[in-house]
């Protein structure tokens, strides 16, 4: 059986400054994929190697796009690619400076993630990386359930696309869902919409009572709060030493909890390690593209001893 297998789309993302227009490959799958993908590189050349695990990627994204897959099986990642008469396709623009300040559209969607085409997945922790409120529809989540540990991020199932535009929206079918979903990384904002809460952490306490067993609840540069089991876990956020990209952190950290999980570590372990890699990933713009061990030596050095 894998350890781990990531399912989602890869995007072509179209980011449109004042300075210019690039086309670049993003999507949840994408930094999940190429993240862990450094961490395994990374534990193949140490001197005292971890028991290597095994992970796949299944996208989905039209025949043109292909490109994209070809680069990843060139650096080792195993993809397996579900036909789509088209891939998703954001355009992102930013008129001014100001980073926050963007005019997001669809162009284009690929085709859902449905159960027929998933029957045959099967791994230790299954991660459905959501981009729109479509992409896994509630019948996918039940045949999911229970061929692993499913862990899913929020994201996509508050983001609706009506025409080209992106509307927040609440998740329609979120008490429904959540009893098929073991583990959940959400942000604050997220967290409110789905539960009504503005408390975190009674916020984080009722998604555990709808279904969830593991509640990832990211706070930017004020860390992270963990709650599993009845028990909250507060996970520190450490300092870059340069900040540069934060496209693609909430993916890097549900990487690196996931990564740490499928180790054996504890969830607090998973949770420091997560945010380690997020700062490492801050530092330069991509995917998250450093080591198992800076990211160990990042933990180790901001974690106070008795």
């Amino acid at each position: 059986m894998l350890d781990i297998c990531c399912i989602g789309h890869i995007t072509l993302d179209k980011i449109v400054t004042p300075a210019q227009t690039v086309f670049l490959p993003g999507g949840t799958s994408y930094y999940f994929s190429y993240g862990i993908n450094s961490l395994f590189q990374s534990t193949r050349v140490s001197p005292n190697p971890r028991e290597q695990l095994s992970y796949k990627l299944i996208t989905s994204l039209a025949e043109k796009e292909m490109h994209a897959v070809d680069d990843m099986r060139g650096v080792g990642i195993d993809v397996e690619v579900l036909p789509s008469r088209k891939t998703v396709y954001f355009e992102n623009i930013y008129t001014s400076s100001n980073r926050n300040e963007r005019k997001q559209r669809v162009r284009d969607k690929a085709d859902p993630f449905t159960p027929e085409k998933l029957t045959n997945v099967e791994a230790r922790y299954i991660v459905l990386g959501s981009l729109l409120a479509d992409d896994f529809p509630l019948d996918t989540l039940r045949t999911l359930h229970g061929k692993g540990t499913l862990v899913v991020d929020a994201q996509g199932y508050l983001r609706e696309v009506r025409g080209e535009e992106v509307f927040a929206v609440d998740w329609k079918e979120k008490r429904e869902a959540l009893k098929y979903v073991d583990v959940l990384k959400v942000n604050e904002y997220e967290a409110e919409v789905l539960t009504g809460e503005k408390d975190l952490h009674r916020a984080a306490e009722r998604l555990a009572e709808w279904g969830v067993k593991e509640v990832l609840l990211t706070l930017g540069s004020f860390g992270s709060i963990i709650y599993a089991d009845g028990q909250f876990y507060d996970i520190p956020a450490y300092e870059p030493l340069l900040l540069v990209d934060a496209t693609g952190c909430g993916d890097t950290y549900t990487m690196g909890y996931v990564y740490r999980r499928a180790q054996g570590a504890s969830v607090e372990e998973a949770g420091r390690f997560a945010a380690a890699v997020s700062t490492i990933k801050l530092e330069h713009s991509g995917p998250f593209a450093s080591s198992e061990s800076r990211a160990m030596e990042l933990v180790e050095r901001n974690t106070c001893k008795p």
